[in-house]
């Protein structure tokens, strides 16, 4: 990646971690929920999912690890919310990514054209 784009975007090392997070299709159906419907807590997240509380816990820890939810005390509930600047840095990330493999399909576009 080149520094001279996005230099909000995220380092390798840094993505890593996100995209791990969000290949796994639980959690990304919890940032799903929690990007529709706002802060969340445990017990509605649950809801539907077929998942155990335990279960949508240790997902909502793991999407925690890689920055891309929080949780605040709400009485005595904890409420899960999506931290929106690391998903805005992940999106950068995937923005610079587009932007390479459209610079790279110029190239060999004008490539073909040229011989």
């Amino acid at each position: 990646m080149s520094s001279s784009r996005g230099s909000a975007a995220l380092k390798l090392d840094e993505a890593v971690p996100v995209f791990a997070a969000l290949g796994d299709a639980t959690r990304l159906g919890l940032v799903g929920r929690l990007s529709a419907e706002g802060p969340l807590s445990i017990t509605r997240l649950s809801e539907g999912t077929g998942v155990t509380r335990q279960a949508v816990t240790r997902h909502l820890h793991a999407l925690g690890d890689a920055g891309l939810v929080r949780d605040s005390r709400r009485g005595r509930e904890r409420v899960w919310a999506l931290n929106l600047e690391r998903l805005a840095t992940a999106r950068s990330y995937l923005d610079e990514i587009s932007a390479q493999w459209d610079d790279a399909a110029e190239r060999l576009r004008a490539f073909v054209e040229n011989d």
